[in-house]
């Protein structure tokens, strides 16, 4: 049966780009937001004080669309939003958009080969009222990301707390730095984000502690404040330093009698990063090899948080948690009693598809809740499905892109893909590997980082469409530059220049519906 109509669920990098690229390959497409603005974890309502990339811009673009030149090498979270509403504009995506539109479920009906996606829109100036809307498509992409649900521990006292007027929230529900102004405030975690917004919020606040249950180590965005951190690890060597899966080419030596060699590159920069923190001297240390940031996630330096540390501005507890809230306070594990009056988030997200039935979510889903996809984008044995941004990365959005081609690819019959068994064996070896090399912080098997360009070169390979050795010979030695895969789309376009899909737009019921 043709496939003709798409559905795609979230528009951030993922939603997108996937759009971008179906519909320049003859399917019409229609994309669900649940939020007013495009941009996922860019959008306004997620975003939290002092929230700027990982990547530098030059990095952190889609590969036909680069990032204004006069942006910041990290750009700001609005300034990310601002360029995919752009992205949007500029490739005519914007009336296939459905904003403020939650999906409540999708149902396939396997012999009819059509998804049936029931939504909610919000509607404005109807006081709140929902339009219930129904769609029909022929396909399905489920682009909502793997930070779809914020993870907000369910602390003992938490009630009372909040009865005395105390809040408890996510970093990415935590919009204002101003609520934080003479107040005392707990930030839980260790990660970017809670020291973005611990280090935004500490000069006005009554005081500011951070909560590290575990230390990680920080990456600076300069080392030596000189050298701009992507030319050591957003490159081809930068990621060869940490072992794949199977190491091939020059990475079986560096992880082979070229190891001592790869051991002393880390050493070095790991001494850099002590000394240039100054972590031994402010007890911050993580205590481990550098090489562990590969086990889950990078992150960057927030400008100003350790020197914050230092001055005693911003407080650090090692290795404790919140035991109980009380109102105005918070008894931690230790045995200390501390001030509260607001307490911030930094834990975690939980991956959720919550417009999916049980019986599709064994299918695509593990025992323990991890996604089984071949290449990071198709469930085995599902039809008319597939995913995309479930791979993050350090070059997440090109990843998404690729990712968006090969699925393109695939659905004009451009791949020949292994059998069942095979694409269930890679993804049992894959999963075992990851569970392995992360200690199970592998996000339900979606984190790949540090492996981007692995992965990149696997959908390409699939598609057989490697980048050239001049250009992957330069990936090595250099960044890597999102605009050296836009050749990508015009091969992949020139080679179905001549093959035709039948298009033909979703049909929609709507009906009010109170909220």
């Amino acid at each position: 049966m043709t496939i003709r109509s798409v559905g795609i669920i979230g528009a951030g990098f993922a939603g997108l780009s996937t759009a971008k690229v179906l519909r320049a390959f003859g399917f019409e497409v229609t994309v669900f937001e649940k939020e007013p603005d495009v941009g996922g974890v860019w959008a306004a309502s997620r975003r939290y004080p002092g929230l700027t990339t990982q990547n530098p811009r030059t990095t952190y673009a889609l590969s036909d669309f680069p990032m204004p030149a006069d942006y910041p090498e990290w750009p700001s979270g609005q300034q990310v939003q601002a360029y995919l509403q752009s992205y949007a504009e500029h490739f005519g995506l914007v009336p296939s958009l459905r904003m403020s539109t939650t999906v409540e479920s999708a149902v396939l009906d396997e012999e009819a080969g059509v998804w049936t996606v029931k939504a909610r829109r919000a509607a404005t100036g109807q006081g709140g009222a929902l339009t219930a809307e129904v769609y029909r498509f022929d396909y399905l992409v489920v682009c909502n990301g793997i930070f779809s649900e914020p993870a907000v521990p369910q602390y003992p006292g938490v009630d009372a707390f909040v009865a005395a007027g105390g809040r408890v929230c996510h970093t990415s529900q935590f919009n204002d730095a101003n609520e934080a102004r003479g107040k005392h405030v707990l930030v839980v975690g260790y990660g970017k984000s809670s020291c973005d917004v611990a280090n935004a919020i500490a000069a006005d606040s009554a005081s500011t502690t951070v909560l590290a249950r575990h230390l990680i180590w920080k990456i600076p965005k300069k080392f030596m404040n000189v050298l701009n951190f992507k030319f050591l690890l957003l490159t081809r060597m930068g990621e060869a330093l940490f072992k794949y899966i199977e190491p091939k080419g020059f990475e079986k030596f560096l992880h082979g009698p070229g190891l001592p060699v790869r051991n002393s590159m880390l050493g070095s920069v790991e001494s850099v990063v002590t000394r240039q923190l100054k972590l031994r001297e402010i007890g911050l240390h993580p205590g481990t090899p550098l090489e562990t940031i590969a086990r889950s996630t990078v992150s960057l330096v927030t400008d100003g948080f350790y020197e914050k540390v230092a001055a005693g501005e911003l407080g650090v507890r090692k290795g404790v948690s919140i035991q109980t809230l009380k109102p105005g306070q918070a008894v931690l594990s230790n045995g200390e009693t501390v001030p509260a009056d607001i307490v911030v988030c930094g834990t975690g997200w939980h991956q959720q598809v919550p417009f999916f039935d049980g019986s599709v979510l064994q299918r695509v889903t593990d025992a323990r809740g991890n996604f089984r996809l071949y290449r990071s984008i198709l469930p085995v044995g599902m039809p008319r499905l597939a995913f995309n941004g479930y791979n993050s990365s350090f070059f997440s959005q090109l990843n998404c892109e690729i990712g968006a081609l090969w699925l393109a690819n695939h659905l004009r019959g451009g791949l020949q893909l292994p059998t069942q068994d095979a694409m269930n064996a890679q993804i049992d070896r894959r999963l075992a590997w990851m569970e392995e090399r992360t200690d199970g912080k592998h996000s339900k098997g979606t984190n790949i980082i540090p492996f981007s360009v692995h992965n990149i070169d696997e959908l390409l390979q699939d598609m057989g469409l490697p980048l050239g050795v001049l250009t992957r010979f330069k990936q090595w030695l250099g960044p890597v530059n999102p605009a050296d895969y836009a050749v990508v789309t015009r091969q992949l376009l020139a080679r179905h220049a001549n093959a035709s899909v039948a298009v033909a737009a979703p049909q929609a019921t709507s009906g009010a519906a109170a909220s």
